[in-house]
């Protein structure tokens, strides 16, 4: 273990009036309540994490939760994290509800919901919270009229748009299941996922404009609708977002099920009323997908209660939104991130949903444009992005006027310290920088903003109330604080998963959290917590994870296209990603085995290149693909080492053990990251 590298943390902010923010005011209700002596966060915290019952029940009642029944009891008493507890048992309530009517907000109808927003110069598309509410009554009566139920799955082939948003509150107010992926996404990628759940509807976009270009997506859609109809899927529905392309939907047509298009499927439900399925709080809602580091990737149920009220808690507390917020998250409908950017409806806040390359058609200030002219206080985006503007030495503040913003949140990797201090030139020196860390597992965080502590340099700022999180060894279990560990959480929380979709749901999902560790959640992150600050620093995945510019997926994805595609060329191959110390990001790294017969060769290289990027995203294809010369490390009965070769190749220095059947192939990764230092 490595003991804390930051005796001396460096501040950069604190809120200029705390007591003004409604996480200061939770705190003086919980003090006045229960206990004198919470004073900060640190023991608001403490309190929140020793008496999770009383915290959660709290949160409801304060950020506001609109339910149709009350619940008999919160969470049963010494309640295990797994089989996964039931928070607030006895309620009925509906996810779209509580954000298309948010509980303790008071909205004009025609205030300003949602605002699309493209590369194209000027497109922008307004819609009021009136708009907003009718079209999720047509498309919700129309899915009914098409015979959707609850617990049924509704897909989204989209792109990060009103309508996407409409389609996914449309199916939760009817109880149906929402899934959700970008349409860069390759054909192979979207159907590992699909074919796993069975959609009975397929929301597509005709097309996406990216890096000032427009593409259609229907020659991926139709590929997707053969694998799709023997699967239970009915019925294609297809928004015409990009005007470029005719829409055709003949050939859907003629696959043997129903397509429409979007405005005219929403004038095919009754005219009745916009009603909301009052469930249970475990109802799943989201399905989620984990990286596919050991196979296909695993389907992550998500429920619709647990999901809301960790949202509420982060947004209303932690982040201090509410209805004078405009929140600007740059994400794709694939990431966890869109989920909980749109949750932010809760609050009354104003979403802005741009789609497109964040660097078109202005540069690099493309985003900074809209964040000025939209007046956005929230703004979302990757550390890669950040890091990028640093790069480029692209200082927003100097040319556009973001006097507005609050907050700027960093996730999908770690933030460089460097980059820290680089934000603080570069935007108003005012805002809230928060480093934040969750997950798709969880889809929340685990590390948080917070308007009552500092921000330091490298540092996420706390732990979530309410998220009992520590730092263990990875052998014996035990805590080790202020050393370098595994992330684990020890309590109870209501955004743990429902289950995996499947027969043998569960057994995945006690695989995947709590084989490590009895009853303890281990969440796959490397991890440090300062003991003074309580700030977390975050050392990259423990695991096999793939997180090239905060980009999630596994190995297992890439190994899926080399099998399909290149059979008869390639025997094995192994697939990590590298981080040294120096790196700012992680590269994926591919060394492949030619079978008997073949030569690896520069040909090969780029059509190993193209295929990735066709049947996964640009964001699959490694950085480094290489032929290995010594074979892949396996262990005794043939499994690939693929963490000890992401050890090797980030320069750890490891010792071979006894379950490496041929270690002289980890010998000759270690003479290739030395001469590839």
């Amino acid at each position: 273990m490595t003991t804390n590298r930051n005796p001396v943390p460096v501040e950069l902010w604190r809120h200029p009036n705390p007591s003004s923010t409604q996480l200061y005011k939770f705190l003086e209700h919980v003090r006045s309540k229960y206990d004198d002596n919470i004073k900060d966060y640190p023991s608001l915290y403490k309190w929140s994490v020793e008496n999770i019952a009383d915290f959660w029940g709290e949160v409801w009642h304060f950020c506001g939760i609109k339910a149709s029944k009350p619940y008999s009891y919160i969470l049963p008493d010494n309640a295990p994290m797994f089989p996964r507890p039931d928070f607030f048992s006895g309620s009925l309530l509906n996810f779209a509800e509580n954000l298309l009517f948010p509980a303790n907000v008071d909205i004009a109808e025609t205030s300003i919901a949602v605002i699309t927003t493209t590369e194209a110069e000027g497109h922008l598309e307004p819609t009021t919270w009136a708009e907003l509410r009718e079209a999720v009554r047509r498309c919700s009566n129309a899915l009914r009229a098409a015979g959707l139920k609850p617990k049924d799955v509704v897909a989204g082939f989209v792109s990060n748009h009103t309508g996407a948003l409409v389609a996914m509150l449309s199916a939760a107010a009817i109880g149906a299941v929402w899934t959700g992926m970008s349409p860069d996404t390759g054909v192979s990628a979207v159907l590992d996922r699909l074919v796993q759940i069975g959609p009975k509807v397929l929301f597509a976009d005709n097309g996406t404009v990216y890096n000032g270009k427009s593409w259609s997506s229907t020659g991926k859609t139709s590929q997707i609708v053969d694998e799709l109809k023997s699967k239970g899927l009915e019925l294609v529905v297809v928004i015409n977002n990009i005007q470029d392309f005719d829409l055709d939907l003949s050939t859907l047509n003629s696959k043997g099920l129903a397509a429409e298009e979007y405005k005219s499927f929403l004038k095919s439900g009754n005219e009745g009323p916009l009603r909301f399925e009052q469930l249970p709080p475990s109802h799943p809602l989201y399905v989620l997908y984990s990286s596919g580091t050991t196979g296909l990737p695993k389907a992550i149920v998500h429920t619709a209660l647990g999901t809301l009220i960790q949202h509420k808690k982060e947004h209303y507390l932690h982040c201090s939104m509410n209805s004078t917020s405009r929140m600007l998250y740059y994400t794709t409908t694939s990431w966890m991130m869109w989920h909980w950017n749109i949750s932010a409806l809760a609050c009354g806040t104003t979403l802005v949903l741009y789609s497109g390359s964040p660097f078109k058609p202005h540069g690099h200030l493309s985003l900074p444009r809209l964040l000025s002219s939209l007046k956005v206080t929230h703004f979302g985006t990757s550390a890669a992005y950040l890091t990028t503007l640093e790069t480029h030495g692209i200082y927003p503040v100097r040319s556009h006027d973001l006097s507005h913003l609050q907050a700027i949140y960093s996730t999908a990797s770690p933030l460089p310290p460097s980059t820290f201090s680089f934000v603080y030139e570069a935007f108003p020196a005012h805002v809230n920088l928060a480093s934040i860390t969750g997950g798709t597992d969880i889809i929340s965080l685990f590390g948080a903003p917070c308007p009552l502590l500092p921000v330091y340099v490298g540092e996420i700022q706390c732990a979530g109330l309410g998220m009992a999180i520590g730092v263990v060894d990875s052998i014996s279990g035990a805590p080790t604080p202020g050393e370098d560990g595994e992330l684990v959480c020890t309590k109870p929380f209501p955004c743990q998963p429902l289950t995996f979709w499947g027969p043998d749901g569960e057994a995945k999902y006690r695989g995947s959290y709590f084989e490590r560790f009895d009853n303890i959640w281990h969440h796959g992150d490397f991890v440090r917590i300062d003991v003074k600050t309580g700030g977390l620093t975050m050392l990259g995945r423990s695991d096999g994870v793939l997180k090239p510019a905060g980009v999630r997926f596994g190995s297992a994805e890439i190994y899926n296209v080399l099998t399909r595609f290149f059979g008869s060329e390639i025997e094995d191959a192994v697939c990590v990603g590298r981080r040294r110390e120096t790196d700012r990001d992680e590269t994926v790294c591919l060394f492949v085995v030619m079978a008997e017969g073949n030569e690896f060769s520069p040909e090969l290289h780029e059509k190993i290149k193209n295929m990735i990027r066709k049947e996964l995203s640009p964001r699959h294809v490694p950085g480094v693909i290489e032929e290995c010369g010594a074979g892949i490390p396996k262990t005794g009965n043939g499994k690939k080492i693929e963490v000890a070769v992401k050890q090797i190749l980030s320069g750890i220095n490891i010792k071979t053990n006894a379950s490496v059947a041929n270690p002289e192939a980890l010998a000759w990764f270690k003479e290739w990251a030395t001469r590839n230092d």
